[in-house]
């Protein structure tokens, strides 16, 4: 029964140490200047992120009818209404349908060839930053590992220079210390590490969808009319 009696003050004197919580943006500053490259990276991560993700969207975006229309005007004759419908959707497959409009009357290899220059372009813009991001992943771990054996230097450094019998309290501080720019950098590292992958998926599927409309579109032209 007596140990039921212990107060909630009590425990929470335990559960803390008798310590004020440490917060987060104190402890980052304590990381020392190593985490400044880890923010900087932290922010490029972020920002190429985004611009991919509203890049790849907006490439993605056509109308659910855009290659039945298409095939319309090319069946019917009207090659310039079928330019001008692929002009007025900025997209990579338009883009790549337009190209083969402009090489109608010569060799269907010619224009194949043409619909696949125009399509490496195109994945070259929607693949572009992905490799920086990927560059993350990987640098930002290593910076955080840089950081903590310079940290741990400093932290024996200060032990060797003690004189006496080393504080429990010195010695856990200059550790802990070290450890941040570890944790730091192994968080911005697997934030970019998940964002590439997920940036090359989306890339991929739209990668397939050009290339399944291409196909369709060869095949529309060797139609008997």
């Amino acid at each position: 029964m007596e140990l039921l009696q212990i107060t909630t003050t009590q425990l929470d004197t335990l559960s803390s140490g008798g310590q004020e919580p440490v917060r987060v943006i104190e402890l980052l500053l304590k990381g020392g200047f190593m985490m400044i490259p880890i923010f900087l990276l932290s922010i490029v991560a972020v920002y190429v992120f985004v611009e991919r993700i509203l890049n790849i969207k907006k490439a993605s975006k056509i109308g659910d009818h855009f290659f039945d229309d298409i095939k319309k005007q090319v069946l019917n004759g009207d090659i310039n209404s079928a330019k001008v419908l692929c002009a007025q959707n900025d997209s990579p497959i338009a883009r790549m349908i337009e190209k083969g409009l402009s090489r109608l009357g010569t060799e269907l290899k010619n224009i194949e060839a043409s619909i696949e220059n125009v399509g490496r372009i195109e994945i070259y813009k929607l693949e572009k930053n992905l490799s920086l991001l990927a560059t993350i992943s990987g640098a930002a771990p290593m910076i955080g590992f840089l950081g903590t054996v310079t940290g741990m230097i400093r932290a024996f450094i200060s032990i060797a220079q003690e004189e006496g019998t080393v504080s429990p309290k010195l010695l856990s501080s200059g550790i802990y210390e070290a450890m941040i720019t570890t944790a730091a950098g192994l968080f911005v590292g697997i934030i970019a590490y998940l964002g590439y992958n997920y940036l090359v998926t989306r890339v991929q599927k739209l990668v397939y969808k050009m290339e399944y409309t291409s196909i369709n579109f060869l095949d529309l032209l060797q139609e008997p009319r």
